[in-house]
């Protein structure tokens, strides 16, 4: 019998719906695949014990991924991820951890070059009392068709670079990296994003018209000290990227 796809672990946050945590943790995992990795997922049984929750609640999980055409569900043969599986509509960000690093899975990622610079004027303000950042840039494909979806700089504290393996970064997120190889205890991340139009380094690195509409996203994540370890700024496509909140009253 063919070996079930194996998803990452989670630790669930009570404030936050449990289905939802359950998804966005599972997406991340079927986005950021190996490439031999098996196509089959557990059974809804195995997944629910698997995340500690309830069947009913794994069944709402697989069914928001079923609709994004992420998997799909077969009766008697099982729950399969589609093979040509890829990022559809908006995402929904209930400030969940998971939904971030599930945001930003799923595409091929090359490391475009890293090392100590003095602090950014830009994001001075979030290092106080430092003066040099290790900084990473990255640029990031469509998993299918190779084109440029977005590139990324992360300024990051140098005691946490330091404990940080470039090469995990052209497997996963930065926020998995951070969170899971290097063992930061994050608290938070606050996210911002505006409409700009592109420079000369993005419309080179983007394949875009100089000036060009594009969005800029701004992630500062927390840890649990209230230190700021990582500021990212994540140029996107205006084409390729949408972004959705939904508030969800208690």
């Amino acid at each position: 019998m063919t070996s079930s796809f194996a998803p990452d672990s989670v630790v669930l946050n009570r404030k936050l719906p449990l289905w939802y945590q359950v998804s966005q943790s599972l997406r991340a995992s079927i986005l950021g695949r190996g490439p031999d990795a098996s196509l089959r997922l557990p059974t809804e049984e195995q997944l629910a014990a698997h995340y500690g929750v309830s069947v009913l609640t794994m069944r709402q999980a697989l069914k928001e991924l079923e609709e994004e055409g992420l998997i799909s569900r077969h009766r008697r043969r099982g729950t399969f991820i589609e093979p040509g599986a890829r990022r559809g509509a908006p995402r929904r960000l209930l400030g969940s951890i998971d939904a971030i690093v599930a945001q930003q899975s799923g595409e091929r990622t090359t490391v475009l070059g890293h090392g100590p610079v003095p602090v950014p004027g830009a994001i001075a303000e979030y290092f106080p009392g430092l003066t040099d950042v290790v900084t990473y840039r990255r640029l990031r494909r469509d998993g299918e068709s190779g084109e440029p979806t977005n590139w990324a700089e992360n300024a990051v504290r140098p005691d946490v670079a330091a404990r940080l393996d470039v090469a995990d970064l052209e497997r996963w997120p930065m926020t998995k990296v951070l969170r899971d190889a290097v063992g930061v205890r994050i608290s938070r991340i606050t996210d911002t994003v505006e409409a700009r139009l592109a420079d000369p380094t993005t419309a080179q690195l983007l394949q875009v018209p100089l000036l060009s509409p594009i969005l800029h996203y701004t992630g500062v994540t927390y840890d649990v000290d209230g230190r700021v370890v990582d500021v990212a700024r994540i140029h996107y496509r205006g084409d390729r990227f949408s972004f959705s909140v939904t508030v969800e009253a208690e």
